[in-house]
């Protein structure tokens, strides 16, 4: 019995000689905790667009005195926020800028102030004096969805609201998505900045939410544009000007 108690006693003694301050040391310098973007998904989902974030160096963000001077779940949250919209900006497609304005040389039949729109190779030409035209990038019509044709601008709008037309609205919700039958005009607007339309015909000339898309075939038919593109355009044709679809 006195064996035993003699152990139990000297145990406490060794384990009573390592104070606080010893038993911390070896933590000192403390490695720097990786989220990876899997685990901090559930965060960025419920921080959506949150504003006023502003990326910080990942040194600044990994200091072990900031990341150990407040508990795991709030320094996870503190991640999440920083990396989530470094994240969306590096996923999110730049437009080749093959597709930006510029001034061309163009030698086709068309008088100068005619619209072109070459549909296969996604440029839209402004028809100018000197053998010159003013190109821009476009969007065209998907797969299924071309139209070639000449016709008027009959009508321009700043900011148009959108409605979708019944067959477009069918189409879609038969995929699983469902569009509203108004939007009014603004940046959420998928009509973007300005519409130029196009005869009697359910097609446009219009600016985009979706900038990205700009040189591909995306549409249901309309032509997309940068709005800074669109705007352009728009204070330098009127209505009655030729828009020629090839």
């Amino acid at each position: 019995m006195k064996r035993v108690l003699f152990s139990v006693l000297g145990a406490a003694a060794v384990f009573a000689g390592v104070t606080p301050a010893a038993a911390g040391d070896r933590y000192a310098d403390r490695p720097p905790v990786m989220v990876s973007p899997d685990l901090s998904a559930p965060w960025v989902l419920q921080l959506g667009n949150a504003p006023g974030i502003v990326r910080q160096n990942r040194q600044v963000v990994q200091q072990p005195r900031l990341r150990y001077a407040q508990p795991a779940q709030p320094d996870r949250v503190q991640t999440a926020a920083v990396q989530a919209p470094a994240k969306r900006m590096v996923m999110r497609p730049q437009i080749n800028p093959i597709y930006l304005p510029q001034e061309v040389a163009y030698d086709g039949p068309q008088k100068p102030g005619t619209i072109v729109i070459d549909t296969t190779q996604n440029f839209l030409f402004l028809v100018e004096k000197n053998g010159k035209a003013r190109r821009y990038g476009v969007g065209t019509g998907k797969p299924g969805f071309e139209w070639s044709g000449t016709h008027k601008i009959t009508n321009k709008r700043e900011w148009p609201d959108w409605r979708p037309p019944a067959q477009m609205i069918k189409r879609e919700a038969a995929k699983g998505r469902y569009l509203p039958t108004y939007l009014a005009g603004g940046m959420e607007n998928p009509l973007g900045a300005r519409a130029l339309y196009l005869g009697t015909t359910e097609y446009r000339i219009h600016g985009t939410n979706q900038p990205w898309t700009i040189g591909g075939a995306v549409s249901s038919g309309c032509i997309r544009m940068r709005n800074e593109d669109v705007v352009d355009l728009y204070e330098r044709v009127n209505v009655g000007t030729t828009v020629e679809v090839i």
